[in-house]
């Protein structure tokens, strides 16, 4: 899972802040994966390049992307700068990377100014998770296939919880 994948065309870019994020945000690339959406990861920086992360933002729509995922720690500013520089959804995914565990990426990444949406996700890989099933939400709109596999999984996760309550005993031995 490098760079761009040349199998599908990329609806998606997942973008990471260093490469040190690559554990939580590889959790979104891989749901996409397994809804067959294509992915591309980038790695770009709010802070050490700015005119690349500017540059893959204002490009990234007329290359096809139709939804950006965007996980940073610390600062966690890189959701926003994309967000200001493309017309697209910014989904932003917090990540534990302080001391703070992930509370100080979590307010930087929920509080944009009016006029800069950032949708944002929980902390860590649940996020990415979350953040990626979001993107195949707003990509099933308009793709009727990829509604039909995100509705047989949701009805695949309801069933787990039948036979999760199937095998629940109380009391416990």
């Amino acid at each position: 899972m490098k760079g761009k994948n040349p199998k599908k065309t990329i609806l998606v870019s997942v973008v990471m802040g260093s490469d040190s994020d690559l554990p939580v945000m590889g959790e979104a690339a891989k749901v996409l994966d397994d809804f067959g959406v294509g992915v591309e990861l980038i790695l770009t920086s709010a802070h050490r390049a700015p005119a690349r992360t500017a540059a893959f933002a204002a490009g990234a729509k007329g290359r096809g992307v139709k939804v950006i995922i965007a996980g940073a720690g610390a600062a966690a500013h890189l959701a926003g700068v994309i967000a200001s520089h493309t017309p697209l959804p910014v989904i932003g995914v917090p990540i534990d990377a302080t001391s703070l565990r992930g509370l100080d990426a979590l307010l930087a990444t929920v509080q944009m100014p009016g006029g800069i949406p950032v949708a944002t996700m929980a902390i860590g890989k649940a996020g990415a998770k979350n953040a990626a099933l979001f993107a195949v939400r707003l990509l099933s709109l308009a793709d009727a296939r990829l509604a039909r596999k995100l509705d047989a999984y949701i009805a695949q996760m309801a069933r787990e919880v039948e036979k999760k309550q199937e095998k629940l005993v109380w009391p416990a031995s």
